[in-house]
């Protein structure tokens, strides 16, 4: 599948407005853990926008609060994909 790179600029704009607010503080604890496992810092924010993109989803399509443990739970889990 070809990237829309639009939409993934907008969700590298949220990891890095989550990033430099340190709001919620799992973004930046999940983002030193995996730069420290050896992840590039496009790929960790990549990663990290995946469990945004993944909330968002849920949000547009069910109607669905924003889950924030859900999301701290899939922050927890990288590298593996999120799971709803």
């Amino acid at each position: 599948m070809k990237t829309n790179r639009r939409l993934r600029d907008l969700f590298l704009q949220i990891v890095n407005e989550q990033l430099s607010k340190n709001d919620p503080p799992e973004v930046r604890q999940t983002f030193d853990r995996l730069k420290q496992s050896g992840y590039s810092t496009l790929d960790t924010k990549i990663l990290i926008a995946q469990c945004i993109a993944l909330e968002i989803f849920r949000i547009m399509k069910f109607g669905e609060e924003f889950d924030e443990i859900r999301y701290k739970h899939n922050l927890d889990a990288l590298p593996q994909e999120p799971k709803e």
